[in-house]
């Protein structure tokens, strides 16, 4: 089959990757978004699809609004029989979505209906479930509305951050399309209407959602912060000299049985890290960073900075 793949973020690298590498389907280009400035230099990056993609010869795009009519024209100029969304991050217009001539297809990871929209592994980290994947489905003008083609199942470990998860979803995600492409190469690929009964959502994310409520129990916290790594991050925030704050990044904690104290009171920072009381039990912290400092162990933490004051206490 002839394809568009249409894509940024790192998670659709393994399925370009799959689809360069497929000896049954051709693609015909790729569209991204434009280059960014990023890091502390603001230096333009391309985005890791552009950069799978740089050598192969495959035509790539990078409108700034894929609703412009001159992108829709360079897609409609590719002649796709399909065509391909993996985290985006622009919505596709009507006028792309009827370009393909068998379907437009999005891969979304999560199991639809369950936590549509822009943050879904977060999501499943953060409820608790035991399990997440990733649903192809056919794209519609809704958010993550459309029929169901399949969908690939995995469990979440205990211990699973936004990271690993992130990377096994993507592993996943090119398999369930591969299959996906097959079963409509043969006619027998299904077409399942969502339940919109049992739908939930999964909104877009920024840093603020990272802060630490303390009034919240223990495990949802420790579930937070596996889940907003590495993005957003969490985060709590420290009485500083001057009376300023500062803000503590928190990578790694744990959650400690039988510990009560107030919320947000600190019952004890030393050699086994930093105990936070929360609403029910507490949190042990084991890896933070200080803004404008390096990343450490909390114990490590610690020894250099005896006085632990939470801001506001």
């Amino acid at each position: 089959m002839r394809l568009v793949f249409i894509g940024t973020g790192e998670i659709g690298v393994p399925t370009l990757q799959a689809l360069l590498e497929s000896a049954r389907h051709q693609l015909a280009g790729v569209v991204t978004q434009p280059d960014k400035p990023a890091g502390r230099d603001q230096e333009l990056r391309a985005p890791p699809i552009k950069t799978t993609i740089a050598g192969s010869g495959v035509p790539i795009f990078q409108p700034a609004r894929v609703r412009a009519s001159e992108a829709i024209e360079q897609i409609r100029a590719l002649n796709p029989e399909i065509i391909v969304v993996m985290a985006y991050g622009q919505i596709l217009p009507k006028a792309v979505l009827e370009i393909p001539r068998v379907a437009c297809l999005n891969l979304h990871a999560s199991l639809l209906p369950k936590y549509r929209g822009a943050a879904p592994i977060q999501a499943a980290i953060g409820a608790g479930d035991h399990e997440t994947g990733i649903t192809v489905m056919y794209m519609d003008e809704g958010l993550d509305t459309g029929d169901i083609l399949m969908r690939s199942r995995i469990g979440i470990s205990p211990n699973e951050t936004g990271s690993s998860l992130h990377n096994r979803l993507g592993k996943i995600a090119a398999e369930a399309l591969i299959e996906s492409l097959d079963l409509l190469s043969k006619g027998a690929a299904l077409r399942i209407p969502q339940d919109d009964a049992l739908a939930s959502y999964a909104p877009k994310l920024t840093r603020d959602h990272g802060k630490i409520d303390w009034t919240e129990p223990a495990v949802v916290i420790e579930r937070k912060i596996r889940a907003f790594d590495p993005w957003p991050g969490t985060f709590m925030m420290l009485d500083a000299p001057g009376g300023r704050s500062q803000k503590l990044k928190i990578f790694r904690a744990s959650v400690a049985p039988g510990e009560e104290a107030d919320p947000g009171k600190i019952l004890r920072a030393d050699q086994e890290g930093i105990l936070i009381g929360a609403k029910s039990g507490a949190v042990l912290l084991g890896e933070v960073q200080l803004e404008g400092k390096r990343r450490m162990s909390a114990a490590e933490f610690v020894h250099g900075h005896p006085a632990i004051v939470p801001a506001g206490k």
